[in-house]
């Protein structure tokens, strides 16, 4: 087989899954600063699937011009196959990942890593290998197997993020929308780990179990009681549903209370503000951080943070993960399986 190839999942039209297509194409070389990943797993996150139907919900002028064909996916696990050259301005001989002030290089071919690599923004991931900055790597540790490194980079560190963002006071009480998915599960977990008093999930009934067993002190059906009815005196509402309707959990805070919403949602402002709310403005954007990953492992290798994968797909199947995904009501994760 040439070692100048690869396997890769590309788009060459946007539209419905059929557009991704498994095929050979040149295999990335990396450039200074950067390291070339063997690409163990790859996860399936929403930019994924509105990149591939050219992200109809932003108005044409706003969209990112992205050329065709292009490979999508940003969350990756894998092993360093190589290295690039040194920064500019660092002493001749650094390798990738070397910081200023020191010629030893943070990555090593073999080392097992992952990451949301170059995100915001075109990451490639569907492939054998894929390349990405030395920072935004981080290394995966041995209690982690590949296909849990790929599910959480993303749907962690929107969830990790946001709640560095907020900086939500021990004690509070807060209520998680959509609980079950990738972002939810997580972030009910990173709310306990934070010192939350009590974390109220909101999911359907099919999830009450697998909730329960995140250490959720209450789990409310969506299909059976009106959220809002049934719970009261929220300090948080971390909505990771939106849309439409989600100004229909607004009674559940007390005066005071907050809103976070991870995708946009409908929260009339008016009745926001008679109910004493505050929302936060949807202007927060997760972004690739190695550093930031590293700590959220740490939480996973110690067993305080658990990563659900829903499914795993092998890479030719890509289109059959993303017609799974835009199903919804998944338990965690998605994961493409791309080599042993």
């Amino acid at each position: 087989m040439d070692d100048r190839t690869m396997w890769a999942v590309r788009m060459h039209a946007f539209g419905e899954p059929e557009v991704l297509v498994r095929e050979r194409v040149p295999r990335p070389v990396p450039g200074p600063g950067e390291v070339l990943v063997r690409v163990h797993a790859a996860g399936i996150n929403p930019p994924d699937w509105y990149t591939r139907r050219n992200f109809p919900s932003i108005p044409a002028e706003l969209r990112p011009r992205w050329a065709l064909p292009l490979i999508p996916g940003s969350d990756i696990s894998g092993t360093v196959a190589a290295l690039g050259p040194a920064p500019d301005g660092l002493p001749e001989g650094s390798t990738a990942g070397a910081t200023a002030g020191s010629a030893e290089p943070r990555w090593q071919v073999g080392d097992r890593v992952h990451g949301l690599v170059n995100f915001p923004g075109r990451g490639a991931g569907y492939a054998e290998y894929a390349v990405a900055p030395a920072g935004h790597l981080a290394r995966l540790p041995a209690e982690l197997d590949h296909l849990t490194g790929a599910a959480l980079p993303m749907a962690g560190l929107t969830a990790h993020q946001y709640l560095a963002h907020l900086r939500p006071a021990p004690g509070i009480t807060a209520l998680v929308n959509g609980a079950a998915g990738g972002v939810g599960h997580l972030a009910v977990q990173l709310l306990r780990a934070g010192g939350a008093d009590r974390v109220i999930a909101v999911a359907s009934g099919r999830h009450e179990e697998f909730l329960r067993g995140l250490g959720v002190d209450r789990f409310v059906d969506y299909t059976a009681t009106r959220v809002e009815d049934a719970v009261r005196d929220v300090d948080l509402l971390f909505d990771t549903v939106g849309g439409p309707d989600a100004h229909r959990l607004l009674p559940a805070l007390r005066r005071g209370g907050r809103v976070a919403p991870v995708f946009f949602g409908d929260y009339r402002p008016a009745l926001a503000a008679e109910l004493g709310l505050a929302v936060e403005e949807r202007t927060w954007q997760v972004r690739s951080d190695g550093a930031g990953l590293a700590a959220l492992d740490a939480l996973v290798a110690a067993g305080a943070v658990r990563v659900a994968v829903a499914g795993v797909f092998p890479l030719a199947e890509a289109a059959a993960a993303h017609r799974r995904a835009e199903q919804g009501h998944l338990q965690g994760k998605l994961v493409l399986h791309v080599a042993d």
